[in-house]
């Protein structure tokens, strides 16, 4: 065999076996009838839903199905953010307010830890009951499974604001994990109800720049409060409602919770003091940056 023809022939060697190679990759990646593999996470399982102390379902949005993708509200929190964070986001106030400017007898009633099950609606009873507004500061771990309760709070025409995902302590926390658990809670607000919160309060009013800096960053202001019910450590209801109404005064922010522990001492002191504070002439409004 002469050069020249020694040289084609291991010229047609080598491309066979490089036919050969590619056509075995293919059907690794490709195998015969199942075509392109899918991308992307699979769907979540489907939670079997709570039933009340009547047997009947509770307040909550409806999940998705088998087979059926993943609902917003599992996917979204994880990016952290929203159409009110980014490059130039600012509140309309940065510093944290413990009591508002008001030229009427109004006074601003927020709760704290919820959604609760059966404490959120019993307080919604009674404010709907007297037709006066408040704010709910959610905790994204409990709103994340009592959606419907989201929807119940801002179809009554209370402010849905923010209260972290875990409730940690911020001022421990680095910076990434400060922006995770704010930034999740406003994502998952925001793809339940359509609108990011413009509010937030850090557990335990904890705050310190950084926090403040990320919270501004995501577009809300920072609530404190001037009034504290101390229903959280459940000295009972008359106390508590004693401890809003001596100390209440026009624009305070008072302090309740809904959630993060049992609150039906909570339920009965708002039901005893709302009517009377509004017959002092108070009015209880949302907060509104």
């Amino acid at each position: 065999m002469d050069p020249d023809q020694h040289t084609r022939t291991r010229r047609m060697f080598l491309h066979a076996a490089v036919v050969l190679g590619t056509l075995s990759a293919a059907r690794v990646l490709f195998p015969s009838g199942e075509g392109t593999p899918e991308t992307g996470p699979p769907p979540a399982p489907t939670p079997a839903k709570p039933s009340g102390a009547d047997g009947g379902p509770l307040m909550t949005a409806e999940r998705p199905g088998p087979g059926s993708a993943p609902g917003p509200f599992r996917l979204r929190p994880m990016a952290g953010e929203t159409s009110r964070s980014g490059p130039g986001a600012s509140p309309p106030h940065p510093d944290v307010a413990f009591h508002l400017s008001t030229d009427r007898r109004e006074v601003f009633l927020t709760f704290d830890d919820g959604p609760h099950p059966a404490h959120t609606p019993d307080i919604l009873r009674i404010l709907r009951r007297h037709d006066t507004r408040a704010t709910f500061f959610v905790i994204g771990e409990n709103a994340v499974e009592f959606p419907g309760l989201l929807h119940a709070l801002a179809d009554d025409g209370h402010a849905v604001a923010n209260h972290t995902w875990s409730h940690p302590q911020l001022t421990t926390l680095p910076p990434g994990a400060v922006h995770s658990e704010l930034g999740r809670t406003s994502a998952l607000i925001e793809d339940v109800l359509g609108t990011a919160p413009d509010l937030a309060r850090a557990p335990y009013g904890d705050w310190d720049d950084p926090s403040l800096s990320i919270c501004n960053a995501l577009g809300m202001s920072p609530v404190g409060w001037a009034v504290d019910s101390q229903d959280w450590t459940a000295p009972g209801a008359e106390t508590i409602a004693y401890t809003v109404l001596d100390a209440l005064h026009p624009g305070a922010i008072v302090l309740s919770h809904d959630g993060g522990g049992e609150r039906s001492q909570t339920v009965e002191a708002l039901d005893w003091y709302l009517p009377r504070l509004l017959d002092e002439g108070y009015r209880p409004v949302r907060i509104v940056p």
